[in-house]
């Protein structure tokens, strides 16, 4: 049947791994922006959340145009601006300059996720689509893998201006290769006419526009329960995300009193154990599951409510000060996020009525990275004034268990909402 579909979900997972390397750069480089800038954890905090302010706030009208343009011509523009930011950043001059390039940055990559997901689902049949959106979700767990080691090795050898130069070169290598190579299914003309017919057969997303305007098509999902559901989970599932991916190498840093390196390395385990729950639990076992004649909502929920509960390991790692025991409990809470992480991206494209994955997307992202502004600031001001991570901690598990009680009492069943009439 051809294996067209698979080269390009590995070429949006490889562009959400280059755009998150973007973003963890700069809690790698935090030591040393602290040392040349002279901030405490609380402006740290403010830093790290400068990227989220405008990357949430462009997730309504990034949805909605992806929906309008399509996902060649917003992919293209978008990681092209990757790059263009990312050499912002290694050009900043002092605070102000750091957070214009990040704010600059969250512009730039608000359409990613929400493009990566409408391609999902153009490209790929249903019974495939937890492993194919996996492919794209792991790709932000692996940046933390390779990518803290990575960008740290270049901070410690040659600075922080260094390393968010090389990042930006990596996305302005990304950008020439998707233009070359993306297009939807329409219009590629690899695809094989059997790989076509699999594709559509197996109940892909149809392509082409909503009937009705994209501020109609906005409200219209703003009324249903399951997108409350949905975009409320994700955003507790964002909050604790988040925090793990702006502060875990300070959190080893600064409580267990480690090198830049040697936090780096402890805080490349969490995101290992993630990457391999994100592909073989919220993408390989979901997809054999539903092959295997189980029903696919239920299959669906229950790996993402599970794997949400699991997250509240979280609190866990307030219990400790070995560095080891905190290590594990992370990894658990990770792992547990990880796995219900592919769940989340693939329910645009399964509840979305025609032509409105990317708004969906884009609602759901706001409120996830809503949470992303917030939790960087808010785990700052606690550090600062408590002295330890341990309340953070609490807080996020309890944010963590209002999202699950969202997701089981308001989803229901995994099925498109009704398209909305014209007029």
């Amino acid at each position: 049947m051809g294996r067209r579909r698979w080269g390009i979900g590995t070429l949006i997972g490889a562009g959400v791994l280059v755009n998150y390397l973007d973003r963890i750069g700069l809690s790698v480089a935090a030591p040393q922006l602290s040392e040349t800038f002279h901030l405490g954890p609380r402006q740290l905090g403010v830093l790290f959340s400068a990227f989220f302010w405008s990357y949430a706030l462009c997730q309504l009208p990034a949805g909605m145009v992806i929906d309008r343009l399509g996902t060649v011509r917003v992919g293209r523009w978008g990681s092209c601006l990757w790059g263009l930011a990312s050499l912002g950043c290694a050009a900043a001059g002092g605070l102000v300059t750091l957070m214009a390039a990040r704010v600059f940055l969250g512009i730039a990559e608000a359409p990613s996720f929400a493009v990566s997901s409408k391609i999902t689902g153009y490209w790929f049949p249903r019974a495939e689509r937890a492993l194919a959106t996996a492919l794209f979700d792991s790709a932000a767990k692996f940046s933390n893998v390779i990518g803290v080691p990575f960008v740290a090795l270049i901070v410690v050898q040659w600075g922080w201006r260094w390393g968010f130069t090389i990042l930006g070169l990596i996305n302005l290598l990304y950008f020439a290769v998707f233009a070359a190579v993306y297009r939807d299914p329409c219009g590629d003309r690899k695809l094989s006419a059997a790989e076509r017919a699999l594709i559509v057969g197996g109940g892909a997303v149809p392509e082409g526009q909503a009937q009705v305007s994209a501020v109609a098509l906005f409200g219209y999902l703003a009324r249903q329960s399951k997108v409350w559901g949905l975009t409320l989970g994700f955003a507790a599932y964002g909050y604790v995300f988040y925090f793990f991916l702006t502060w875990l190498p300070g959190y080893f840093a600064i409580s267990m009193h480690m090198s830049l390196l040697d936090s780096a390395g402890h805080a490349a385990i969490p995101w290992m154990v993630a990457t391999a729950a994100d592909l073989l639990v919220g993408g390989w076992l979901i997809d054999r599951l539903v092959a295997r004649g189980y029903d696919d909502s239920r299959v669906r929920k229950t790996v993402l409510i599970c794997g949400m509960t699991l997250g509240l390991a979280v609190i866990g790692a307030s219990q400790t000060q070995d560095p080891r025991v905190a290590t594990f409990w992370i990894s658990v809470s990770l792992g547990g996020l990880a796995s219900a992480a592919p769940v989340f991206w693939s329910l645009p494209s399964l509840l979305a009525p025609k032509g409105g994955g990317g708004t969906l997307g884009g609602m759901m992202n706001f409120a996830n990275n809503l949470m992303g502004a917030v939790a960087p600031v808010v785990t700052g001001l606690v550090v600062e004034s408590t002295g330890s991570f341990t309340a953070a901690f609490v807080a996020g598990g309890a944010i963590l268990a209002l999202g699950i009680a969202c997701v089981a009492s308001l989803i229901g069943r995994v099925e498109p909402i009704a398209d909305a009439a014209p007029g």
